[in-house]
């Protein structure tokens, strides 16, 4: 089933998680919470997508930019969010499907069973249900024997016959459009909160004789929700493992997938092995045969085919094929490293080109460079690129050799094939083929020990 609308309910606070901020723009899996649901919608073939916002509106607002935004100035209930979009909605007809932004482990197949049982069953709304190992605190869906939905009754009111009952409601839910506003002018805040609540309606729609359909997910684990930071840190684990278990069915070799985290953007070539206690973050993509890890992250970067990199830091940046790197290196946003390069250890490169075939083996900075390819950088050698006031570009040609120990005072250029020699600082352009030696005089001072006795 396509075509139907959402609205993703995103108002509230999340007071348990004791946080300056939105619960649903918490991250799991390096995606905010509400971002997760309106992809799952949009993948199930939803054609708008509206979210209701209050707290922090305006930085729901931002993450969000691509969705119907709606602003619930007084949270007075989700019954009470639902009937803010009547105005957007008051031309369509069909199928609205709500959905609750702190649910990220929601899936696309999900909303899509929901949808078509909805449709199929003819009933005027349908609540997306889960069978739960322990519903305790849940609200239990009482069903008839026809196995339409008879009611829903929180677990403070269950008897205990109806606290046996594992099929919980997960507040999603599926309504016939003119049927769920037309119901919401009933709702009252007759309760202890003085809210407004959308299970009401089923109530109030069975009350008028309309048929009201419950659908069981398969895997009660896509209906759970958010509201502490214990439940995100489970969330995580789940959808980190389901990221994880899909990585290694195409052909990724995790050599402990426990201690390897993974965000669910990210994409990984086959052949390619992680070793353990590896970060891959955000927009991140990974070629095939690659070796990474242990003890690296990648945030950010997009790598190449057969590239090895252990010990690594590397963020907003591009590293191409055969690339190797590590111990103990930093790559830093807006450096491209090019085909073949070797990095060894203890090295720092910042918005910088390195060319294809350098080596950069030890103890290098590399920042604001534009470097050629076949250049060899000897051990402690630095780009200085920064005067106090303004950074400066360093620019090195094609097989150019700079010795050990030399200090590129930017701004400054090595031509193609010149030579720096070891201990040098360069303030002046060396033109191509020339040997640069920018040294103090050497003075040796006889029997020195003897004089300061």
């Amino acid at each position: 089933m396509t075509g139907f609308i959402t609205v993703i309910l995103a108002a509230g606070k999340g007071t348990r998680m004791k946080s300056a901020h939105p619960k649903v723009l918490h991250k799991v899996c390096g995606k905010e919470m509400a971002r997760h649901v309106l992809d799952a919608a949009k993948a199930a073939g939803a054609r708008r997508n509206i979210v209701v916002v209050g707290f922090g509106a305006e930085e729901v607002r931002t993450a969000l930019g691509d969705a119907e935004i709606v602003v619930q100035e007084e949270q007075l209930g989700t019954g009470h969010a639902v009937l803010q979009t009547e105005p957007l909605l008051r031309d369509e007809k069909g199928t609205v499907v709500v959905l609750c932004g702190d649910t990220p482990l929601l899936t696309d197949g999900l909303v899509k069973k929901l949808c078509e049982e909805h449709e199929k069953s003819g009933a005027k709304a349908t609540v997306l249900t889960a069978i739960m190992p322990d519903a305790t605190g849940y609200g239990r869906v009482i069903r008839t024997a026809a196995g339409d939905v008879e009611k829903i009754v929180e677990h403070k009111d269950a008897t205990e016959a109806e606290r046996a009952v594992r099929e919980v409601n997960s507040g999603i839910y599926c309504f016939d459009k003119e049927a769920l506003f037309s119901a919401l002018k009933e709702v009252g805040c007759d309760n202890a909160q003085g809210e407004y609540y959308l299970p009401d309606v089923l109530s109030i729609l069975r009350a008028r004789g309309e048929k009201i359909w419950a659908a069981a997910a398969d895997d009660y684990e896509e209906t759970l929700g958010v509201n502490s930071r214990a439940q995100l840190a489970e969330a995580e684990k789940i959808l980190r493992r389901r990221k994880n278990l899909a990585l290694m069915e195409s052909g990724v070799t995790l050599m402990d997938p426990e201690s390897t985290f993974i965000d669910v953007d990210v994409e990984i070539g086959r052949d390619t092995v992680i070793y353990p206690f590896t970060w891959l973050e955000g927009k991140t993509s990974v070629g095939e045969g690659c070796t990474l890890g242990p003890s690296s992250r990648f945030s950010d970067v997009k790598i190449g085919d057969k590239v090895t990199a252990h010990f690594v830091y590397a963020h907003e940046c591009e590293i191409a094929d055969g690339v190797t790197m590590g111990p103990f290196v930093h790559i830093r946003p807006d450096s491209h490293i090019a085909k073949d390069v070797k990095i060894g250890n203890f090295v720092e490169v910042k918005n910088s080109t390195v060319g294809e075939g350098s080596k950069l083996p030890h103890l290098q900075y590399i920042g604001d460079c534009d470097m050629g390819a076949g250049v060899n950088m000897g051990c402690g050698t630095i780009t200085v690129n920064y005067d106090g006031k303004t950074k400066f570009r360093t620019k090195i040609g094609d097989n150019a050799f700079v010795g050990c120990n030399s200090n590129l005072v930017a701004p400054v250029s090595v031509g193609n094939g010149a030579y720096v020699a070891a201990g040098s600082t360069i303030t002046k352009d060396v033109p191509p083929d020339d040997l640069a030696v920018a040294r103090a005089r050497q003075k040796n001072i006889p029997n020195w020990p003897d004089k300061r006795k």
